[in-house]
């Protein structure tokens, strides 16, 4: 993808995941190129939405990848994970809201389908081992847990966008809160983690 191209994708996930209804405008703005630069590279806002998923599905699924293969320990995997979903900020949260939505028909034949749901049934799995192992508790369902997750994820980002947070607490807040929202009493601080 050649720069100017990555540029208007990169501002196009950040200003659709803030605002889906915003206009090729305000996207250009964001960019800083001109409309007319923006329809060179994307025809319409469906071919530009194709190529904005493209690159946030490629970005958090290696990401995701990742930070499940640099560990064995299932907690770890999960920590893991949460700094990774933020890292990948509006990426992961707008991929997420494009798959949430009513409107959108979930294929499993669809590659990016497909992709979405290999990282989330991994992601699952962590979850599964860590409730056999008792060290999150039963009493909350694995998509309860998974929105509580996507929600920190949102909440980082938004706090990381603000500025009103220092950025070297983020993830620490984050995954404080979230491993306690879902039962977890040791956390990063009292395991050695």
């Amino acid at each position: 993808m050649e720069p100017t191209q990555q540029k208007i994708v990169e501002a196009a996930i950040f200003v659709f995941n803030d605002d889906l209804s915003a206009t090729l405008e305000t996207v250009a703005d964001r960019a800083g190129v001109t409309r007319r630069t923006l329809h060179r590279y994307f025809k319409d806002r469906t071919d530009l939405m194709i190529s904005c998923q493209s690159v946030m599905q490629k970005s958090c699924k290696e990401a995701m990848a990742k930070a499940i293969n640099s560990s064995q320990d299932p907690l770890k995997q999960l920590e893991l994970t949460l700094y990774a979903s933020i890292d990948c900020g509006s990426k992961y949260s707008f991929l997420n809201k494009l798959h949430q939505r009513p409107e959108h028909h979930h294929a499993h034949e669809n590659k990016d389908c497909a992709e979405y749901d290999n990282i989330t049934q991994q992601w699952y799995g962590i979850i599964e081992k860590l409730q056999y192992q008792q060290i999150i508790t039963h009493t909350l369902t694995n998509t309860w847990i998974f929105f509580l997750f996507t929600g920190m994820v949102n909440t980082a980002i938004a706090a990381l966008n603000s500025g009103n947070v220092a950025p070297n607490d983020i993830k620490r807040f984050a995954w404080l809160s979230f491993s306690r929202s879902i039962g977890i009493e040791q956390t990063a601080e009292s395991n050695g983690h």
